[in-house]
């Protein structure tokens, strides 16, 4: 079966086509960064709107590199959910278009277990079960995946996900949009040891997360005429906390469970302090460690394609879209 895979839960755009038997055929993507950093975060009815302007030529550029034509397409995969509304029904209703005309079914995705699942592009792919971190802007948990849709949630968080405690820091320091990344850069320039920040919920059993705590204890260590070393020392030590934390949690969950696959998933599963600390611990424990390539730790279409070809055999009726949808509600794939 070859499929195509429309990404539209927030502020990008991304196509991609998948094939059952030879793999990702081709994923191009619209990053909206530009436009809503006029704004300092994304806006929900200019990110809707563009997606309806970008839908179609990037479908064209899709199928031209995958060497398809429209008539070669079997079934039309789409995140349903969660995400922004308004930009969740921009991609369903332009998914629904295509399934009709093509008449070939509709396959609604949870963009999270597209996130889960998308270290399965990769060679060598992780076997199951295994332990998934999924780290993004908006979530942040520890899920036990046993297969495609069975999924136990051991932890998350009980306030700001990681991510988004990373944008809030960026914003504080008066970072460009998106800041994640921005105070990342910063903080290669910080020294350690000038600043530290509590491990939130690492002195308390469970494996549940909670960043405000951390987020207000950052903006009160920032001096109002803050130099540039200092603004660099606190990005370092915010860093360090946020992915010492992070780490913690893991170790923690890999040895209750006795797993010794761990899948780290979601925009931050790029960051490089992450990255070293859990290669670290995984090479000294004989733990096997995966991550997307890191165009597909973001929202990317190649992950809800390949999570569409998963459940291929679930077509919808009607054209599902839902800004609210608990991953434990999904069930094991057909």
């Amino acid at each position: 079966m070859a499929l195509i895979g429309i990404e539209t839960s927030c502020d990008e755009t991304a196509i991609a086509v998948y094939d059952g038997q030879r793999g990702l055929l081709a994923h191009v993507l619209h990053s909206q960064a530009r436009m809503h950093a006029e704004y300092g975060g994304v806006v929900p009815e200019l990110a809707a709107r563009d997606h309806v302007v970008r839908l179609v030529a990037l479908t064209r550029e899709a199928l031209n590199r995958a060497d398809l034509a429209a008539k070669d397409i079997e079934a039309i995969a789409y995140t349903a959910g969660p995400g922004l509304i308004g930009a969740l029904l921009t991609g369903g209703s332009f998914a629904a278009g295509i399934a009709t005309a093509l008449d070939v079914p509709l396959i609604p995705v949870h963009h999270l277990e597209g996130h889960l699942l998308a270290p399965m592009l990769e060679t060598p792919a992780p076997e199951f079960p295994f332990l998934a971190l999924l780290v993004s802007g908006g979530h942040t948990m520890l899920v036990h995946v046993r297969g495609v849709g069975r999924y136990e949630i051991l932890g998350e968080s009980l306030d700001d996900a990681a991510g988004e405690a990373f944008d809030k820091a960026a914003k504080r320091l008066n970072l460009p949009y998106p800041g994640g990344p921005e105070l990342a850069r910063l903080a290669e320039q910080g020294k350690p040891g000038r600043f530290r920040f509590a491990r939130p919920m690492t002195d308390r059993p469970g494996f549940d997360f909670s960043f405000s705590g951390l987020k207000t204890a950052f903006g009160l260590a920032l001096p109002a005429d803050a130099d540039e070393q200092t603004r660099a020392d606190l990005a370092w030590a915010f860093e360090d906390a946020v992915t010492d934390t992070l780490a913690i949690k893991c170790r923690r969950a890999l040895e209750t469970t006795g797993l010794t696959r761990l899948v780290v998933a979601g925009g931050v599963g790029a960051n490089r302090r992450l990255r070293s600390r859990l290669q670290d611990y995984a090479s000294a424990n004989n733990v096997a460690l995966y991550f997307p390539r890191p165009e597909f730790c973001t929202d990317n279409a190649a992950m809800i394609a390949y999570a569409g070809w998963c459940r291929r055999h679930e077509a919808a009726a009607t054209i599902p879209s839902r800004a609210r949808w608990p991953l434990d509600e999904l069930s094991p794939a057909h």
